[in-house]
């Protein structure tokens, strides 16, 4: 019910240094590749969560916040499929990119 709130997170720290940042160097060239990644997966996890009843657009918003206990479940969650789910889609992330910039410098020779 709260999984995706791990990985927007980091897609809001990612949007962020990718405002800041500059397109040199290996994460500044890719970073906008991850920031969709993020983005992505959040939105399609929060329709999901929407379509499934789990989020409601009236307050508290998570289903889980209205039990006795939801707060620790949420948390759980966070921690056991979602934190996980934002460590693979950088994984696969940083995997593309070094392809990527493999795919670069092999075409500039």
């Amino acid at each position: 019910m709260a999984c995706f709130v791990v990985p927007m997170v980091e897609a809001v720290v990612v949007s962020a240094l990718r405002k800041g940042s500059r397109k040199s160097g290996f994460v500044g060239r890719n970073l906008a590749s991850l920031d969709l990644m993020l983005w992505g997966g959040t939105i399609m996890l929060i329709v999901d969560h929407i379509l499934n009843g789990e989020l409601t657009w009236r307050f508290p918003f998570f289903t889980a916040l209205g039990q006795d206990g939801g707060g620790a479940v949420m948390l759980r969650e966070m921690l056991t499929v979602g934190l996980p789910m934002a460590v693979v889609i950088t994984a696969v992330w940083v995997v593309y990119a070094l392809l990527k910039e493999r795919r670069s410098k092999i075409a500039t020779i």
